[in-house]
């Protein structure tokens, strides 16, 4: 078997990254896949409570997932330490594709009422145990075949497969709307994307099977040298659970939710806020993907020649330096319509002290029919956004756009009967003000400035692929091998799928309490300020450590 101090690799290596990559592929694309299909997923699994808690218990379903991610990772990682890494991450394949594919198969709440919702919840904590397990050892494999001083550019194909993930989801899921329609595709055709993961499966159970064990595990076991209780020698140990910290705050936790907000939050906000088309808005994100996607490789080699910390902590003190005006600048280019009346016209919601609510309700028995609520919810659900002025105690609710002044109403005294008819009246009394002020309902796809909107993506992007391209070789070459697989998994799991993972139902929810459709930005810039602050400080460099046993 070829070293891991060779110069060069031979054609089997190909098939190692090829291999390691293809788990990584269907993560993505299931993760990509879920968030692209929340509206639908929100209407056929979570149609029994009010639209606005509907849709972010949909992406807190989606969040369920990365919440055991760590837990995955202790009990995957463990295995892959003890078990080895080809055999364990065969199992995870497995796992995920059986989570993805299920889903498409799933009855709505219409047909089972509270059972599709838990089903649905039941299958993402199964994927994200499973992908607990996936990318430590996708990793660890990748940088223990890889020859020295090419670590970063072998595993930052790894990180390619992310973007790969989230193309293969946005062209199926676009082919597949083309092709039925948007009234089929909102009916049943967006399970199709589910379904079709068994060819991937597939495909990826094929590569996989034909690979050998890590040469660097192989000789471990040959020697003896293999861990007898991994989980107790990570975390049960001063000196590793302290790098296992390191790793989280100084590495993983910016990386994160830099890589989400670049990918999956400019998604959202293309499409959830500033209302662009949903086609549109695939494209223009496939556009800048292809673009987007070779820098993950060039800064997985640069940082071979210059090292891994500086170029993942300046990628995140880009992203908190320029966030803002980036989508600042987003909002002009998909919205121009919604950023002139924001800006010439501002809508101010005057409310009394403690007539507002945090529209959350996780298990949908509220009623948020205070008047503030019901103006809030409404202008929420528009993508409307609003400045909050403090009322007079016990004042009803009153809605100002331009010269118009509209009072809510306290649904809290109008039988349920009448409500729902009452609530419709008002807010189509609210949304001919809002469009008399100027207010678009949604983006017109004509007057979209494409070529901008590709250009900021593609910033974005830019900055994924700082942090994210070496994050596999420098969390690799922080731990001992014996202990590699289960020291990696959890620092990056607890970063990407709590910090990261957490991202949309955070932000989300930020923009619908404020009436700032930046607000949510406040959570990654603070996290990856702190993660340059922590990572420049007690980081070191680790480009020219040995990873050998």
């Amino acid at each position: 078997m070829t070293s891991t101090t060779d110069k060069s690799l031979d054609r089997k290596h190909f098939l190692v990254v090829g291999g390691a990559s293809a788990g990584t592929v269907f993560e993505w694309y299931d993760f990509y896949l879920y968030g692209s299909l929340a509206t639908y997923i929100t209407r056929h699994f979570f149609s029994g409570v009010n639209e606005t808690t509907g849709y972010i218990f949909a992406l807190l379903a989606f969040a369920a997932g990365f919440a055991v991610r760590p837990f995955g990772a202790l009990v995957f990682g463990r295995l892959g330490d003890l078990w080895g890494r080809k055999n364990t991450f065969l199992v995870t394949m497995l796992l995920m594709g059986f989570s993805t594919f299920t889903v498409g198969l799933l009855p709505s709440y219409e047909s089972i009422g509270v059972l599709a919702p838990v089903a649905l919840i039941t299958l993402r904590l199964l994927q994200g145990l499973a992908v607990g397990g996936e990318y430590g050892g996708a990793a660890t494999y990748v940088a223990e075949h890889a020859p020295d001083g090419k670590r970063g550019f072998y595993t930052s194909w790894i990180q390619t497969t992310a973007t790969l993930g989230l193309f293969l989801s946005l062209v199926v899921i676009l082919a597949i709307r083309l092709e039925m329609g948007n009234e089929t595709f909102a009916a049943w055709g967006w399970r199709v994307p589910f379904l079709l993961s068994a060819l991937l499966l597939g495909v990826s159970l094929w590569i996989r099977l034909k690979l050998n064990e890590s040469p660097v595990f192989a000789k471990m076991v040959a020697e003896g040298k293999t861990s007898a209780n991994p989980i107790k020698e990570s975390f049960g140990n001063r000196k590793n659970l302290k790098l296992v910290l390191l790793a989280l705050f100084g590495l993983t936790a910016g990386q994160a939710v830099v890589w989400y907000c670049g990918q999956f939050y400019a998604l959202f906000f293309l499409e959830r806020v500033l209302k662009v088309d949903p086609v549109l808005t695939n494209v223009l994100i496939a556009i800048a993907l292809i673009l987007g996607t070779p820098m993950f490789v060039l800064f997985g080699w640069l940082s071979d020649k210059v090292g891994r910390k500086p170029i993942i902590l300046a990628g995140c003190l880009l992203a908190a330096l320029t966030f803002f005006p980036l989508f600042k600048a987003l909002t002009v280019a998909a919205n121009p319509a919604l950023a002139a009346a924001a800006a010439s016209t501002p809508i101010t919601v005057a409310a009394a002290p403690g007539d507002c609510t945090f529209q959350f309700d996780p298990v949908g028995r509220a009623q948020f029919n205070s008047s503030c609520d019901i103006a809030k919810g409404w202008l929420a659900r528009a993508g409307l956004p609003y400045q909050n002025e403090v009322a007079a105690a016990g004042a009803v609710t009153q809605v100002r756009i331009a010269d118009k002044v509209l009072a809510s109403f306290d649904g809290r005294a109008v039988p349920r009967a009448e409500l729902a008819v009452q609530r419709a009246a008002w807010e189509k009394q609210a949304a001919g003000f809002a469009a008399a002020a100027g207010y678009p309902a949604s983006s017109d796809s004509a007057t979209v400035n494409k070529p901008m909107v590709v250009a900021i993506l593609f910033v974005l992007m830019v900055y994924a692929g700082m942090v994210y391209g070496p994050i596999a070789a420098a969390l690799v070459e922080m731990f001992p091998a014996n202990i590699r697989y289960t020291s990696i998994s959890m620092p990056y799991h607890l970063g990407n799928g709590w910090f990261g993972g957490f991202l949309p139902t955070t932000a989300f929810a930020m923009v619908a309490a404020t009436g700032n459709i930046y607000y949510g930005l406040w959570y990654p810039v603070v996290v990856a300020g702190a993660t340059v602050v922590i990572g420049a400080l007690f980081i070191r460099e680790t480009r020219h450590a040995k990873i050998e046993a």
